[in-house]
């Protein structure tokens, strides 16, 4: 190290802060007041010399002697270098040091001294500090669960969605069963278990780690697969809607594209006018699976109107668990005045869809059949009609979707993240579904929050299937204005899949 003797004084306020910290760690007991302006890195100011104006110099406490003044010069200037050498060796400093200048240099940032330092803040590993949840109501007004991740880099926060109700197949949900607190839809247990037992496994680990993450969640679960231990939650309200959606597959853009299905929303609440219909579950929500055609019809003169009939097509989501009963589908079910006579079988339900494929633009079908009904899914996909879409068939269940894949049972995963229960597996699913030439939809829940990260994992799953509800209310707007975002934050690079919206 150097002693300022008044040279270079307008860099060595800047090495100073560096140095002492340096030589601190490494062992040196300096005084406050002693002024360091160089060491190692700068060889070519330690030599002899500087050794020997470092044995006599003093600080301006009287009295004091450096703690090295008997000492010669090669020995203190040989310990130093050691020293300090070792520390850099250990640490990778210089190492560290260059790569940052060489990133600033071929960035030509016009503050390079901000750029090298928050180039360096990134090289320091993120490492999980603190777990804090709370309990938070989703858009239904039910309680959910809403963490704040801190690391040393910041804090990240984050909700769940729930779903109505929960599945056989899917990861169960931990109510507090409480029925004198929320009707028994607390969260409370599962906020305790979050800030206490989860927090105590995974602060310390680094929270990019995924696999590593979900893993010790997963050793923290005492079911198998998640099979519930607690009394399976009863039936909500919600439950039994089918869906009318639409896909923009003619636009070039995601933003282009999310013009288009608020044009044709907006058109098809003038031409109804109940706006009440538009915060239902998608695009229109149908009162019985027997009146498919009259919601289809609605939605395709507001297709026609809008002057997008050959850029927009239909998907629909039939839930025919909800009407099955033993081997025959009630479409009547919902009906006041039902007369039980109704009653379609297996076969009588595919030649209905053949018919509405025909007569309408529809390119997807979600849950045609029972979830049990193996064998009339696998009879309709084999028919190549349309995308044949497993939500309650498969449950984003690994071993169901396995089967469904072994069994040519349907073409397309219905993706819903809190239903497996972690994103390790979520990944894993949509591996086995892509490798299969299925397609892949990620889709919201029935009670959600304004947590967008569906819409990220969507693009960075390369999914090219979203399904968040129709563009209103704050929580589906939410995961459509992040894809707006991510999509002008790509650029060029982005890609609206379009045409090819089922292999993306």
């Amino acid at each position: 190290m150097v002693l300022s003797d008044g040279k270079n004084a307008q860099w060595s306020t800047v090495v100073v802060r560096f140095n002492r910290d340096v030589i601190n760690t490494v062992g040196f007991n300096l005084p406050e007041n002693l002024f360091i302006v160089g060491f190692l890195i700068h060889s070519d100011l330690f030599d002899s010399a500087t050794s020997d104006r470092l044995l006599q110099v003093s600080s301006n406490r009287e009295g004091y002697k450096s703690r090295w003044s008997g000492s010669s010069p090669e020995y203190l200037q040989n310990k130093v270098k050691m020293s300090v050498q070792e520390y850099l060796d250990k640490h990778m400093l210089s190492r560290k040091i260059e790569d940052a200048v060489n990133a600033a240099v071929r960035a030509k940032t016009p503050d390079p001294v901000l750029f090298i330092s928050n180039h360096m803040r990134k090289a320091v590993p993120s490492v999980i500090t603190k777990v804090r949840a709370r309990q938070i109501l989703d858009s239904r007004g039910i309680p959910t669960v809403e963490v704040d991740l801190y690391t040393n880099k910041g804090m990240f926060r984050a909700s769940a969605p729930s779903g109505a109700p929960s599945g056989l197949y899917e990861a169960i949900e931990l109510r507090d069963g409480d029925k004198g607190t929320y009707l028994g839809n607390g969260v409370s247990r599962a906020v305790r278990n979050i800030n206490e037992k989860i927090s105590e496994a995974i602060v310390g680990m680094d929270p990019t780690l995924q696999n590593q993450i979900d893993q010790a969640m997963i050793d923290l679960d005492k079911t198998e697969k998640k099979v519930p231990l607690y009394k399976h939650i009863a039936d909500l309200s919600g439950r039994g809607n089918h869906d009318i959606m639409i896909l923009p597959i003619g636009a070039r853009r995601f933003e282009e594209a999310m013009q288009m299905g608020s044009e044709t929303l907006l058109l098809r609440k003038i031409m109804v006018h109940m706006d009440v219909m538009s915060v239902k579950m998608a695009v229109l929500l149908l009162t019985s699976p027997g009146i498919f055609r009259e919601g289809l019809d609605l939605v395709k003169e507001a297709v026609g109107r809008t002057g997008y009939n050959d850029k927009i097509k239909i998907a629909i989501d039939v839930a025919a668990t909800d009407f099955c009963i033993g081997t025959k589908y009630d479409l009547d079910y919902k009906s006041p005045s039902r007369s039980g006579q109704n009653f379609k079988s297996g076969e009588d339900m595919v030649e209905m869809y053949k018919e509405l494929c025909r007569d309408y633009p529809i390119v997807s079908i979600e849950d045609p059949f029972d979830m049990e009904d193996w064998e009339q899914v696998k009879h309709f996909s084999g028919l190549g009609i349309c995308q044949v879409v497993g939500d309650g068939l498969l449950m984003s269940n690994s071993k169901r979707i396995e089967r469904a894949i072994h069994e040519h049972a349907c073409n397309a995963l219905l993706l819903k993240v809190n239903q497996i229960g972690t994103v390790t597996e979520a990944i894993e699913v949509v591996k086995m579904a892509k490798d299969a030439q299925w397609g892949v939809v990620i889709s919201q829940r029935s009670g959600e929050t304004d947590d967008s990260f569906i819409a990220d994992l969507s693009v960075g799953l390369a999914t090219g299937q979203i399904k968040a509800g129709a563009p209103c209310r704050g929580e589906r707007l939410a995961k459509y204005n992040q894809l707006i975002r991510i999509e002008e934050e790509l650029g060029d690079q982005a890609t609206y899949v379009g045409d090819d919206w089922r292999q993306s």
